[in-house]
């Protein structure tokens, strides 16, 4: 395809998504927050990402799953969980085209994620780690020469890009359960991501360790559609801090970490 007629179908695509979303109809709530199913607070997350989100049976469980349930619970709806691609959420589109109210998938807040879509306040603290089958590598700069996993679109993605040797071979991977899993096969060296899923990960698979960690600041948040939806955004924040003024917070917190946070 020419590039000018490439051009033209990419804007007539962008406006038809854009009418698209603007058409979406919603239920306002006797709370006053909008949802685009009646009775229900339909989430977006990403699946595997344990201990945050992932299938337990026929269950989408973990400590996001928790917390979005107190959010529904709060105005008296149902939790519906729609499991989608990461991209698509950190990207907006999930939450443009009406799949979902609010999203939330262990997700760092980043300037550049909130220009298309509104962050929660932050709802938890993260860091970076390095996971991997040879308990000698404790670094980026060990990994010179060696195969470095990354899962696409997320912050540990851009870290590695920022941080690493130029002799680091970077792979890309779908989702955290590919990017664990090719570390157990020696498929590549070490994989880079939030420490919350690796550390549970190493726990349960002998043979792999979590070598380093890397404080970069990061704070988890919740998403909802971009200049959209205030009553909603407005009830979640109420949710997280209540939460943690309850002890609701620590309660789930503990359950899926095995302790409560540190102060």
């Amino acid at each position: 395809m020419k590039t000018r007629n490439l051009v033209a179908a990419l804007s007539v695509a962008a406006l038809a998504a854009s009418l698209t979303a603007c058409a979406q109809e919603t239920t306002k709530t006797e709370s006053g927050v909008n949802v685009i199913k009646d009775g229900d607070l339909t989430v977006c997350t990403s699946l595997p990402y344990k201990p945050f989100e992932f299938k337990q049976g026929e269950d989408i469980v973990g400590f996001d799953m928790d917390l979005a349930k107190m959010v529904a619970d709060a105005n008296d709806l149902t939790l519906n969980v729609v499991v989608t691609g990461f991209e698509g959420i950190q990207s907006g589109q999930a939450l443009n085209t009406g799949k979902c109210d609010m999203a939330i998938a262990g997700m760092t807040i980043t300037d550049e994620r909130a220009k298309v879509i509104d962050f929660s306040d932050p709802y938890f603290d993260a860091t970076q780690a390095l996971l991997t089958n040879d308990e000698s590598l404790k670094s980026l700069d060990d990994l010179d020469g060696k195969s470095l996993g990354v899962m696409a679109g997320t912050t540990g993605a851009l870290y590695a890009k920022e941080n690493a040797p130029a002799g680091v071979t970077i792979k890309t991977f779908e989702d955290l359960g590919l990017q664990a899993a090719a570390v157990s096969a020696g498929q590549i060296d070490a994989a880079i991501q939030d420490n919350g899923p690796l550390l549970d990960y190493a726990k349960a698979n002998p043979g792999t360790f979590v070598t380093a960690e890397f404080d970069t600041g990061e704070q988890y948040g919740i998403a909802v559609k971009k200049d959209a939806n205030d009553d909603l955004l407005t009830s979640i924040n109420k949710v997280v801090t209540d939460s943690k003024s309850d002890g609701s917070y620590d309660e789930i917190y503990t359950t899926w970490f095995g302790s409560a946070p540190k102060s």
